[in-house]
């Protein structure tokens, strides 16, 4: 990609990352092994730091609501996301996602300056 030169400034201390793509694709499903390598694994990120979303277009097929993705992307957090039919529910999913990152950002926090402390 022409913008792999940006990256690193990308990632720099980044606390998560949200992959959005088209399930209807096949050559997204390829890709996003790609990106959670560069931003996830290379990091290194926690799979909890990293979320995939689904995004439905109106008029989409349906059977790619059961996504089945291979390892390591089975083990995250995937949800869909379908605008015209569940806009709160992905709201309130990505809320649930943004408390997470929080959390994780407060405890990395706190156990640094224990260390500093102790």
């Amino acid at each position: 990609s022409r913008f792999e030169t940006c990256w690193p400034a990308l990632m720099k201390d980044s606390h998560g990352v949200i992959i959005i793509f088209n399930p209807d694709l096949p050559s997204h499903l390829k890709e996003i092994e790609m990106w959670y390598t560069c931003f996830v694994q290379q990091q290194p990120l926690l799979n909890s730091q990293c979320l995939l979303v689904a995004h439905h277009k109106p008029g989409s097929s349906e059977d790619t609501e059961n996504l089945s993705l291979a390892y390591p992307l089975n083990k995250l957090k995937l949800i869909h996301s379908n605008l015209e039919e569940d806009p709160e529910d992905v709201r309130m999913e990505f809320i649930k996602y943004f408390r997470s990152i929080i959390t994780i950002i407060n405890e990395t926090r706190e156990r640094e300056e224990m260390s500093i402390i102790s």
